[in-house]
């Protein structure tokens, strides 16, 4: 049911904790289930009894077991919704081991809210939905056969190409032949995982961080060790020492409008966590998704302009921007690394479907992609201070956020009284939804943050819904609580 590995830095009591955690919030352990006696799980584990205890102990404290007195142990019903029942006996399927440890963010990923703030999704209408229908007819006009095509493994050549002249502005310089079409920077952070993580193997995270990311390195047995978000981004200062002492292989990073938070990690900062990763011969995976969606000015140069030795895998995401239908992501790394990046994306799916990267083709680096990219941040920014002013107004005392300067997220600090996955229980009742914080750590028991989308929803539903959230935290707000938290 779960594993835990002796040689990680993580005490094994948390291990046992946090694996119970991640399948209970990933809906892979229902309320209800019964779990096995802390005798059973400390043979079945080779550890002790008091271990066990302690991580049993930890969990009916923190809400997610009940002690039944001569029953056993079982899953506490959470204040979520639990799949309906169909009359069908499935129990004995929980004999079946897995090696999935954790799908949190699936689970926000599909809300069907009036009230959509949970996915880093772009709003429909904001798209250039005409102009690619055009494109989608030229397409099959030039190639009436293209859906009885394959597309190469490594991605459309012209695509590449096209992709080279684009990285060029944001000074990474690369070839054709180091770059990957990937359906979308979720399979980029999946690919990169499958070569190069495997049980045990250190992987450094930013706490809070894309919980996509999580799920991922979770599946592959990775020790995730994290270090701290501030204003600026990851806290290169506390990870040379993690890295002194850990030896990871990879630190996973989102330096610009990182997910959730927000933040611009500067330049500088940036040239020191790519010292560090020299200095340790370790990877760095740079996640970039939101770049282009900046709001008063370009971000700094990615890492990846400034790496010289190849210790830099560039992942970058073109779905927000251009199509999310398409699914179209690419990851630009040289050397051996790029070799395996790309034996392993044979190995997944033998390449990407054709007709995506052939119909937004036209689009990269044309005028009409800049006419859009100008229009999307003008109306991503006009819903972000959408968001802020009504927070301003109506938000209880005490909740603070970051004020993001691009991107699609806001990120909210709740006030010691108010905990964030309560309130999302309170906020699907009325249709709201939002990411809880306690999915973006992948160690700690985080419940007083969440994260909150302005990208889908448009301006009057965002007003509506924050208006809703707001109602619902000030009806929750203590009676003590009037003075200011922070």
């Amino acid at each position: 049911m779960i594993t835990i590995n002796k040689n990680e830095a993580i005490p094994l009591s948390k291990q046992i904790y946090v694996s119970f955690v991640d399948k209970i919030r990933s809906g892979l352990l229902s309320g209800g289930t019964k779990l096995p006696t802390v005798r059973q799980l400390s043979k079945d584990l080779e550890v002790s009894l008091v271990t066990v205890m302690k991580a049993y102990k930890q969990l009916e404290e923190d809400g997610f077991l009940e002690l039944s007195k001569g029953k056993g142990t079982y899953v506490k019903t959470q204040q979520q919704s639990e799949p309906s029942k169909t009359g069908q006996d499935f129990d004995w399927q929980l004999s079946i081991p897995d090696y999935l440890h954790r799908s949190q963010y699936a689970r926000f990923q599909d809300s069907d809210a009036s009230y959509h703030f949970s996915s880093s999704m772009i709003d429909p209408a904001l798209f250039p939905n005409q102009y690619m229908d055009q494109l989608i007819a030229q397409v099959f006009m030039q190639n009436p056969r293209i859906l009885s095509q394959y597309g190469g493994i490594q991605g459309d050549l012209a695509l590449r190409e096209k992709m080279v002249q684009n990285m060029e502005k944001s000074k990474i310089i690369t070839t054709p032949e180091n770059l990957l079409i990937t359906s979308g920077s979720q399979q980029g952070i999946d690919l990169v995982a499958r070569t190069f993580i495997g049980p045990g193997d250190v992987v450094i995270m930013e706490a809070p961080t894309y919980p996509g990311a999580i799920d991922v390195f979770r599946s592959r047995g990775a020790t995730i060790l994290t270090v701290p978000v501030d204003e600026n981004g990851m806290r290169v200062d506390m990870l040379h020492s993690l890295c002194e002492k850990h030896k990871p292989k990879l630190i996973y990073t989102t330096p610009t409008f990182h997910n959730p938070t927000g933040t611009i990690m500067p330049l500088q900062r940036r040239k020191v966590l790519l010292d560090i990763a020299e200095s340790h011969h370790c990877l760095i995976m740079e996640d970039d998704p939101f770049s282009d969606i900046y709001f008063d000015r370009k971000p700094p140069l990615p890492i990846k302009s400034m790496d010289k030795t190849g210790h830099v895998i560039y992942l970058k995401g073109l779905s927000k921007t251009i199509a999310p239908g398409c699914r179209i992501g690419l990851i630009a790394a040289s050397g051996s690394i790029f070799k395996r990046l790309y034996a392993a994306k044979a190995n997944m799916d033998l390449g990407s479907p054709l007709l995506p990267q052939k119909v937004i083709l036209p689009l990269v680096d044309s005028t009409k992609m800049e006419q859009h990219l100008k229009r999307l941040r003008a109306a991503l920014k006009s819903r972000r201070d959408t968001v802020l002013a009504v927070l301003s107004e109506q938000a209880p005392t005490g909740v603070t956020w970051h004020i993001p300067k691009g991107g699609l997220n806001v990120w909210i600090q709740l006030p010691a009284w108010l905990d964030s996955n309560v309130l999302l229980y309170e906020a699907n009742k009325r249709n709201v939804s939002f990411l809880t914080g306690s999915a973006c750590f992948a160690i700690e028991n985080e419940h007083s943050t969440f994260r909150l989308s302005y990208s889908y929803a448009n301006e009057k539903l965002l007003r509506e819904g924050v208006m809703i959230l707001c109602d619902i935290m000030q009806a929750m707000q203590p009676a003590s609580s009037s003075s200011p938290t922070f």
